[in-house]
């Protein structure tokens, strides 16, 4: 009798195994689906802003017709998709496999400028807030990325469409790079570890020069190096400073009134 029952159980859990199979098999839309009417699906999607939905289907796509020319575009378009739903790690993963596995594709350069545009609109909200977080907390690594991305756009492809946005993007960044490094600069100096504010100004002047940090930079120099007691690396810093900004409005901070307190102390 208890063979019996045991045998009942087993055929009783195969014809629910085949129920909940034949039920997901209805649940799933796209089975049989060519790979043109995935694709097809998936770019009116992307056409409605439903990019869960086209990120689904462009990878049931690649699942399923692996070797096909779908394929390759449903990597990149996946790409996109990803970047339109505000998940940039797996908008770069995606780009950074298209670019491994088709270094030749026509469309590469455009896997480089989505992966640039990742990294960069990633880290445009830490860069806009500056004066709100605790400056020693922050990390320009997609910034950094970002520009990197782009030069090798720029340079691999410099008849690309995208080259010329790419340029201003880098424009961009070199700024704000630059006065990140100023502001941690600062955030240095006034918790008093002068030498490390004066080695981040340093940064600004050999990694961007010419930027528009580059006056302030020096003039967080001259901070540091009065603060420090040294003199001659003081007098370097005000020259360079006067000379390439004669009318700078840190000047006119060097020579406070009130001489009875450090006049950095008063900045």
């Amino acid at each position: 009798m208890a063979h019996f029952t045991l045998r009942s159980l087993t055929l009783a859990g195969f014809i629910l195994l085949a129920g909940c199979s034949s039920m997901s098999d209805k649940a799933d839309e796209t089975v049989g689906w060519s790979a043109q009417k995935l694709y097809s699906e998936a770019k009116e999607s992307m056409s409605d802003g439903a990019w869960d939905r086209a990120i689904k289907m462009f990878e049931k796509l690649e699942a399923r017709y692996p070797y096909g020319r779908f394929a390759q575009q449903a990597q990149l378009e996946v790409a996109y998709a990803y970047y339109k739903s505000n998940e940039p790690v797996s908008a770069i993963a995606a780009c950074d496999r298209f670019i491994k596995l088709h270094p030749k594709h026509p469309n590469v350069d455009y896997a480089y400028y989505l992966k640039g545009l990742a990294n960069f609109n990633e880290d445009l909200g830490f860069l806009g807030v500056l004066a709100n977080q605790d400056l020693s907390e922050r990390d320009p690594k997609a910034s950094r990325e970002a520009f990197n991305t782009f030069k090798e756009l720029v340079e691999r492809f410099p008849e690309s469409r995208y080259a010329p946005d790419a340029t201003l993007r880098m424009r961009y960044l070199v700024g704000a790079l630059a006065n990140h490094e100023v502001h941690v600069s600062r955030y240095y100096f006034k918790r008093g570890a002068y030498l490390a504010a004066a080695n981040r100004a340093q940064a600004v002047i050999r990694d961007f020069p010419g930027s528009s940090a580059t006056e302030e930079a020096l003039y967080m120099m001259m901070q540091s190096y009065d603060a420090l007691q040294i003199a001659d690396l003081r007098s370097d810093a005000e020259r360079v400073l006067r000379q390439n900004f004669p009318q700078s409005r840190f000047l006119s901070q060097a020579q406070p009134e009130d001489k009875k307190a450090p006049w950095w102390k008063m900045w």
